[in-house]
C-alpha cells in the first residue's frame, strides 16, 4: 500500500473527503516526525511505539576500493510493533 492508497482507504473508513483524509495523514505524518525530531517516543497501544535510536560512529569499508570509511554518529527512527498489531497480521 502506498501513501495515496492510504488516504483512499482512511477517506472510506471514516467517511471523509479524499482532501481530508490527505490533510489528516499528511498531520498525522508531521506529529511524528516533529516528536521523533525532538527525541520522543509515541506509543499506540495496541499498534506499536516509534522511537529514535543513537547509532554510535564506526568504521566501515569500501566495497569496491577497500579503503577505510568513516561512518558518522546519527539518530535513526525504529518502530516495535504491539500485540495487536502482532495479532492482526498473525491472523488468518
Amino acid at each position: 500500500m502506498n501513501k495515496n492508497e492510504l488516504i483512499s482507504a482512511v477517506a472510506e473508513k471514516a467517511d471523509l473527503s479524499k482532501q481530508q483524509a490527505n490533510g489528516a495523514v499528511d498531520a498525522v505524518f508531521e506529529v511524528l516526525s516533529e516528536a521523533m525530531a525532538k527525541g520522543d517516543d509515541v506509543r499506540l497501544v495496541g499498534f506499536g511505539t516509534f522511537a529514535v535510536s543513537h547509532r554510535a560512529a564506526s568504521k566501515g569499508r569500501n566495497p569496491s576500493t577497500g579503503a577505510e570509511v568513516d561512518i558518522p554518529a546519527r539518530n535513526v527512527p525504529k518502530f516495535t510493533p504491539g500485540k495487536g498489531l502482532k495479532d492482526a497480521v498473525n491472523t488468518k
